[in-house]
């Protein structure tokens, strides 16, 4: 399997995930990557004839409430301990030049 993953192979997805490998490293992420490749092929192994595809291994359901209008956003209550207001807007001290 080793003999798959090429040079060119680990210089593309260094370059992808931004990583500078050393030689030694490099034949780590070669090892790294035939493993995975193997269990990938273990997996493919399985008789998965009759399984339902699934996204989550447990039933989600939608937690959103519904949007509903409320009292507001309660903007005019926070200007008032502004130090200043103007647009709805806080108006404070400039901090730069």
């Amino acid at each position: 399997m080793a003999e798959n993953i090429t040079n060119e192979t680990i210089d593309y997805v260094s370059i992808l995930a931004k990583l500078e490998l050393t030689g030694e490293e490099r034949e780590g992420a070669r090892r790294d990557m035939c493993r995975m490749l193997e269990y990938i092929d273990k997996l493919n192994e399985l008789d998965t004839q009759g399984v339902e595809p699934m996204s989550h291994v447990f039933p989600l359901q939608n937690v959103f409430r519904e949007d509903e209008i409320t009292g507001g956003d309660g903007s005019g209550d926070t200007l008032k301990n502004a130090p200043g207001e103007r647009d709805n807007m806080f108006v404070v001290p400039r901090t730069f030049e």
